[in-house]
């Protein structure tokens, strides 16, 4: 979390209880789940005009510039998902919350297929 100009590490507490189900324990959904769902009272992800998206290629000085120069009050970095988070998610059944599968560089002419 990045805010008044300083960078801060986030964690569950230890007594916290701990999500079941491969996209609940996501870091993406925590965040979502126990801390913006909490505050902002919006399950409605991209229709919050409260929250913006910086892609993963424009890094964390993005985020910087945008609390430095007062359009939010703060920023969020996330580790991007995994490659097994995601097969395990697809493996599952499951669907990815928003905004969690950003990749680059992004493919323009081609199709990627998992096969299962």
């Amino acid at each position: 979390m990045y805010l008044d100009g300083r960078w801060y590490g986030l964690r569950l507490r230890d007594d916290a209880a701990r999500p079941e189900g491969i996209v609940a324990s996501l870091d993406v959904s925590l965040l979502q789940d126990r801390l913006l769902d909490p505050i902002l009272v919006s399950k409605t992800f991209a229709l919050n005009k409260r929250i913006d998206f910086v892609g993963g290629i424009r890094g964390t000085a993005e985020l910087e510039r945008l609390v430095s120069d007062a359009k939010q009050p703060l920023a969020f970095s996330l580790f991007p998902t995994t490659i097994e988070d995601l097969l395990t998610v697809s493996d599952a059944n499951e669907i990815m919350p928003p905004k969690s599968t950003w990749f680059e560089p992004k493919l323009r002419r081609w199709l990627l297929v998992h096969t299962i």
